[in-house]
């Protein structure tokens, strides 16, 4: 059953996401991105790979990848089909060893084999999109350009009436007029981790959940 209209105003879905940032703030304070990495580039290319693949997965692939792949040159001189087998277990692996290669290639000729540090330069290269360029300045730069908005924080949001949207810009850009620019990379992380331990998406845990006085989600809470 959907949520009334009304509930899903923007000051009603304004006060439930102070709510739930303030509860997710005590729940999960030192809650970060779970994609192991040392440098920007390593977690570029791990959040291209998570794609469609969970983070232990790609935390696996990454292990050996890591070691064999350590700069931007290397990942533009790989032989294709070489680094489509290691990183197969990710899936869609044809797409993401090619727009990775790419992306390296453009880092080496544009960028002096640095990631760029610019919404408007990350977004250019192949397979980055707003989610990725998002994971990458929040959590490898501490820039707070926008909101990480995964599946969890999909699902989440309109579970706790956080946003009546669908699409995860406009997602985004509902819970970046709700929250204050200092609290977008911490709040992403919580709010992905609480869906990764407590609302899950088959198996809800409605009833230990600290969010469920306000939660639209239907539910029975003994």
């Amino acid at each position: 059953m959907a949520p009334a209209a009304d509930s899903m105003a923007p000051a009603r879905c304004r006060e439930r996401t102070k709510k739930a940032q303030a509860f997710l703030a005590k729940a999960y304070p030192d809650a970060s991105c779970a994609l192991r990495f040392s440098n920007p580039l390593e977690l570029l290319v791990a959040t291209i790979l998570s794609a469609q693949c969970t983070d232990a997965r790609v935390n696996e692939v990454t292990k050996a990848l890591f070691a064999t792949y350590r700069t931007a040159r290397d990942y533009a001189q790989a032989k294709l089909e070489a680094f489509m087998q290691a990183i197969r277990p990710t899936g869609f692996y044809r797409n993401k060893a090619k727009n990775i290669v790419a992306t390296a290639k453009a880092i080496e000729a544009e960028f002096g084999g640095e990631v760029p540090r610019t919404m408007d330069e990350l977004v250019r290269l192949p397979g980055v999109a707003r989610k990725t360029a998002n994971v990458v300045l929040g959590t490898a730069f501490g820039i707070p350009d926008g909101i990480v908005v995964d599946t969890h924080v999909i699902r989440l949001s309109g579970r706790l009436g956080l946003s009546p949207a669908k699409d995860p810009v406009k997602i985004e850009r509902d819970l970046m007029q709700f929250l204050p620019r200092t609290e977008w990379i911490s709040f992403g992380h919580r709010l992905t981790t609480h869906g990764r331990v407590v609302c899950l998406a088959r198996a809800p845990k409605c009833a230990v959940c600290g969010m469920n006085t306000f939660c639209l989600y239907p539910r029975s809470i003994p």
